[in-house]
């Protein structure tokens, strides 16, 4: 009798592919950020998906969770120092990426305290701002919000009406912030305005006299988040709360950098939540006598979803390694988030279709993250801005 040659040994021993990550991108993480991951992919199995539905269709955000998010060390988890955790690139990501594997409202919040509100404090903040809010905001007793987009177009923000002016020791703060996530319970706002230097950061804080915030109903996306528009009328301002390390775009472009790559992630776990709700699907759904599973135009349908999410994740992983060597290139953000938001996108409409008249209800996850992911798509730089900064990289010609 013939011996079993080793070709068919390795064969038998064949490992099983995770129909959510082909190309075992989990094998390719430390053991620290697998914990990461696998105790954040808990909690939203525990304690996000059973309220988020809820959340969404009443159109509030859960703020219960914002302490347990806290406990986990979810908050400026990317900072050192300031009680905050000091994890790597790649574990920021993988926050993002299950987070919005439960709801794309979740993920914003935490990547606005992180990338957007605590980044800014602790790379251009005073000493005194640090020890202030970052601490606070790690532990979640502090909120902040970002206030960069005006109501007239947030694709040029040098096109900013929003200003201040020196008056003494102080600054008084006019104009309005619009889209601004966590508007409303914020207790700081990072805004940046136009002054007669260039633009500049201040601290906003909740209850200074002519600032006052505004929250945007009847959104049909980001429903489980709060979105907000912020005015202000002659706000006076200390010197102390204004960001001394920066002037200029590069200040709010360099924190939309930071949130932009945290979105790479995210897109692709609410990716993967509708991938697996229709592969469930199919395979329980039966049509002219046998599973809808069973059928070519369905397994095509599948595998391109799958095929579009293994693109996401190698793209997200090797942004995270250049991050972590301080080699990250802005342009790299723009192609990435500008890939994984389309993927993502068409991927929960072509879920939503699979699912047929049910793909309408809540009571499946792809409509949820189809609507949200509308925003996310828009938010942050919309395609067709990080379509321009890819160009103008190949190019050297600036087409804006």
């Amino acid at each position: 009798m013939a011996s079993t040659t080793p070709l068919k040994k390795a064969a038998s021993k064949k490992k099983q592919l995770n129909p959510l990550d082909l190309f075992d991108i989990r094998s390719e993480l430390t053991d620290d950020e697998q914990m990461v991951q696998d105790s954040v992919s808990r909690f939203v199995d525990d304690k996000v998906l059973p309220v988020i539905r809820d959340a969404f269709e009443k159109h509030y955000f859960p703020k219960d969770l914002i302490p347990q998010v806290a406990e986990l060390g979810l908050l400026g988890s990317s900072i050192d120092g300031y009680d905050c955790a000091g994890l790597n690139s790649i574990c920021y990501g993988l926050i993002c990426q299950e987070l919005e594997r439960g709801d794309s409202g979740l993920r914003s919040f935490v990547s606005v305290q992180s990338s957007l509100v605590m980044y800014p404090i602790y790379s251009y903040g005073s000493e005194e701002q640090k020890q202030r809010w970052l601490p606070a905001m790690a532990k979640g007793k502090a909120i902040g919000c970002f206030g960069l987009t005006e109501p007239q177009g947030g694709s040029d923000p040098g096109n900013m009406r929003t200003h201040a002016k020196k008056d003494g020791s102080d600054w008084i703060l006019n104009g309005s912030k619009m889209w601004i996530t966590n508007g409303t319970i914020a207790d700081a706002a990072v805004v940046w305005a136009m002054t007669k230097d260039g633009v500049r950061g201040f601290i906003v804080e909740k209850g200074m006299p002519g600032f006052a915030t505004q929250e945007i109903e009847n959104k049909f996306s980001l429903r489980a988040s709060i979105t907000a528009a912020l005015f202000f009328d002659n706000v006076r301002i200390p010197e102390a709360n204004v960001l001394p390390g920066v002037t200029g775009l590069k200040g709010p472009l360099s924190c939309l950098t930071q949130a932009r790559y945290g979105i790479t992630w995210g897109v692709i776990g609410a990716a993967q939540a509708c991938l697996n709700e229709v592969i469930n699907y199919t395979k329980e759904r039966i049509l002219f006598d046998r599973p809808l599973a069973n059928n070519q135009a369905i397994q095509i349908r599948l595998a391109d979803m799958a095929r579009r999410i293994t693109t996401a994740q190698l793209l997200s992983l090797q942004l995270g390694r250049l991050k972590d060597r301080g080699e990250l290139n802005p342009t790299q953000v723009s192609l990435a988030k500008w890939n994984n938001c389309r993927a993502a996108i068409d991927i929960a409409r072509d879920a939503r279709d699979i699912l047929g008249g049910a793909g309408i209800s809540a009571e499946f996850v792809p409509i949820r993250h189809m609507l949200n992911l509308e925003s996310v798509i828009t938010y942050e730089g919309t395609e067709t801005v990080h379509q321009l900064v890819v160009g103008k990289e190949l190019t050297g010609i600036n087409a804006f």
